[in-house]
């Protein structure tokens, strides 16, 4: 674990590692210690070998890095998994007489306790950072098909305890959803991490309908129902005391019910503007925006964009004792205190347009619409941002051009829209280079790797340009990406686009003129992002067409 911002902030000033004016510009677009640090690793001020070496120093220890020599699983068993994990130490060397532990924490160690562990041995301690303590404790983990094994031999509670293993696992590997999907003679389970899916492991066909019980009994849902589709929500209790909420959804197919789980852990809550990938400009933008009284905010693109997420990283920044926070949702993923949280609900006849209403009574100051899906809810939010309320929302279109004439199309009439819209965010999102593996390369080198599209990709660099790329290792389980970050094109409704709106634009129009204002296409903005490092060039070509030749 990190310490404190302003312990890190005194290690690196004092060994002069960094400026204080980098210090500053850390601090403001952090929340916390990691979000410091890796503003001063995105920014290449620092790298992770060098944070460890000066935080070794301030600790008067020697550094190890781990990231460039890992320890092996033979190593690591020396240590009993209870006792590492308690005093988070790893044994980085064992001589003869001698062990040296590899530790993030050294001021919470009790030698005592260890001593036990190494009889005959002196116990020496070195610094090593919290991410390469997280991943070498990774070696003690199980396959979950063994964890399965050893809970039906047990035969005492199978359902409960496989699903507990599947969603401590899901936590650990920083998930953002539990896919169970049942096949013929068995069921699979994926995860979702960092946007793509990787196989996690299977469950014996036959426990699968005491595993679907146990989901739909802590859900909420009709455990009678099997051929339609139901959704409810969870409140996981680790046995660590920690909470998690999971929302399930459930669908029946031709091999059985089909079950996603979408984890709401804290790590996808912990987003502030500094942590998703704006850019400076972007963010004084965004700021700026939000800061008027009244008008709509409105985001864009795909399920799983990451627009709500965008939305309230700004209500954070919002979100004062001297204004009334409202919003409408279905579901709410995210909790936040000092906010009024209204879920939608059908079967109480609580829609996006009726809830809406009713909180327009409400003296709201600040307004969130889930999703504008029809032309009802857009009417209401279009008169709500008109009548003196700042309106965030998100909108499904493929970019931000489009969303003017999709919300012309439902109804809104131009002049109203021309007068209450103040900037449209369209975004993607990408996944990110693990810190600890990154790499540089040659961009003729990672144009290699690319796969086959119709543009030219080598015309936006030079052979010889930097780039980077991630090795793979134990922090990013072998991937090189660790984390997600966001890829923008912001629209702004400038009066010449406001004289345009006023006469039924077509997306062409609109993206013509905001090119010619300034507005930076989501795919310059990823190669913006590569060339500082935070993603490859075949990760931006994943999620954004190129332009053509």
């Amino acid at each position: 674990m990190y310490p404190s911002i302003e312990t890190i902030k005194a290690v690196l000033l004092q060994g002069s590692y960094i400026s204080e004016a980098d210090s500053k510009a850390a601090e403001a677009a952090a929340q916390d210690s990691t979000g410091y640090i890796d503003y001063l690793i995105r920014a290449e001020l620092l790298n992770q070998p060098l944070l460890g070496q000066a935080l070794a120093e301030g600790y008067k220890l020697p550094f190890i890095d781990l990231g460039d020599h890992p320890i092996s699983k033979e190593q690591l068993a020396l240590i009993p998994e209870e006792l590492a994990r308690a005093e988070r130490v790893v044994p980085a060397q064992v001589a003869d007489k001698t062990v040296t532990l590899a530790t993030d924490t050294p001021d919470a160690i009790h030698k005592d306790k260890l001593a036990a562990a190494f009889k005959g041995k002196k116990i020496q301690l070195a610094y090593t950072l919290p991410e390469y303590i997280e991943a070498t404790f990774s070696l003690y983990e199980r396959p979950l098909a063994t964890r399965f094994s050893q809970i039906i031999e047990a035969g005492t509670r199978v359902a409960p305890e496989i699903v507990d293993e599947i969603v401590k696992d899901a936590i650990s590997f920083r998930a953002s959803d539990i896919h169970f999907e049942p096949q013929v003679d068995t069921v699979i389970v994926r995860f979702r991490v960092d946007g793509t899916l990787r196989e996690a492991g299977t469950v014996p066909r036959e426990y699968y309908d005491n595993i679907l019980n146990r989901i739909k009994v802590e859900s909420g849902m009709r455990i009678d129902e099997h051929l339609a589709a139901q959704d409810g929500s969870i409140q996981h209790h680790s046995e660590d005391g920690t909470t998690t909420d999971l929302r399930a959804s459930l669908v029946p197919t031709v091999n059985g019910e089909k079950v996603v789980m979408r984890v709401l852990g804290s790590y996808v809550q912990s987003f502030s503007l500094g942590d998703i990938g704006l850019s400076e400009a972007h963010r004084q933008m965004i700021e700026s925006y939000a800061a008027k009284p009244f008008g709509m905010i409105l985001t864009t693109g795909p399920t799983g964009s990451g627009k709500t997420t965008t939305l309230y990283a700004l209500l954070k920044l919002l979100n004062r004792g001297s204004v009334n926070v409202t919003t409408i949702e279905d579901p709410v993923e995210y909790k936040m205190a000092g906010v009024n949280q209204i879920q939608v609900r059908e079967q109480t006849n609580m829609t996006f347009a009726k809830g809406l209403r009713a909180i327009v009574r409400q003296d709201p100051d600040i307004i969130l619409v889930g999703e504008i899906r029809d032309r009802e809810t857009a009417e209401i939010s279009v008169n709500a941002a008109l009548t003196g309320h700042l309106l965030l929302s998100t909108f499904h279109a493929n970019d931000a051009a489009t969303a003017v004439p999709r919300l012309i199309e439902m109804g809104i009439e131009p002049f109203l829209l021309a007068s209450t819209l103040e900037i449209v965010i369209a975004q993607r999102l990408v996944r990110q280079i693990c810190n600890t593996c990154r790499h540089s390369t040659t961009a003729e080198a990672a144009l290699k790797d690319v796969k086959s599209t119709t543009t030219d990709l080598s015309r936006f660099f030079k052979p010889t340009d930097t780039v980077y790329t991630g090795k793979g290792c134990n922090v990013c389980s072998g991937s090189g990406y660790k984390g997600r970050i966001a890829l923008f094109q912001f629209i702004e409704n400038t009066p010449e686009m406001q004289e345009l709106i006023l006469h039924t634009p077509s997306t062409r129009e609109i993206e013509a003129l905001a090119l010619s204002q300034g507005s930076v296409p989501m795919f310059q903005d990823g190669l913006q992002k590569v060339r500082s490092g935070l993603t490859t060039i075949s990760e931006v070509v994943r999620v954004v067409p190129p332009p053509e030749n």
